[in-house]
């Protein structure tokens, strides 16, 4: 039981919250490069993706993980996003710092996502079936996903130019 819940069900449920922090996550994206703010799309990719890294900590384990270094160093990128954001108020640099971090953090979430997803799908598993997957197909999708994200980033670096900010 975690908090409450059989492990199936806080398993869907930390799932469900993920999925709504991708794909929050893209629309506040594509926000950036058209430098704009959309506060509250923004606000719920933010607590959706920091939900995401809490919750994993919650799953039992015997010694840390690869994935619990993910969760931390995602934690860490939210605080400087949410402090960016929030309390700085993308003045100056913060406004890149919290592009920056808050896409950075959507690309770990994106990256656990293709993991698992190599892990759990049955036709993904069968291309890549190594735990963690390493094989060729697995490191090609990792691959465009950097990729993808490199650009993404520094597209919203430059591009995201809030009027307040």
């Amino acid at each position: 039981m975690i908090l409450g819940m059989s492990l199936s069900t806080f398993t869907m449920l930390h799932v469900i919250i993920s999925l709504i922090g991708i794909v929050s996550g893209f629309v506040v994206l594509s926000g950036l490069l058209g430098s704009r703010t959309m506060p509250g799309m923004t606000a719920l990719f933010l607590l959706t993706t920091i939900l995401t890294s809490a919750t994993g900590f919650l799953f039992p384990f015997e010694k840390l993980l690869p994935s619990h270094m993910v969760g931390i160093l995602s934690l860490v990128l939210l605080a400087i996003a949410c402090i960016a954001l929030y309390a700085m108020n993308l003045a100056g640099a913060w406004r890149w710092i919290y592009a920056s971090t808050a896409m950075a953090a959507l690309y770990l979430n994106v990256f656990v996502l293709v993991i698992q997803s190599f892990l759990k799908i049955g036709p993904l598993h069968a291309l890549a079936p190594s735990v963690p997957p390493s094989e060729p197909p697995f490191a090609v999708i990792q691959g465009i996903v950097l990729l993808f994200f490199v650009v993404a980033i520094i597209g919203a670096v430059r591009r995201f130019r809030p009027a307040h900010g």
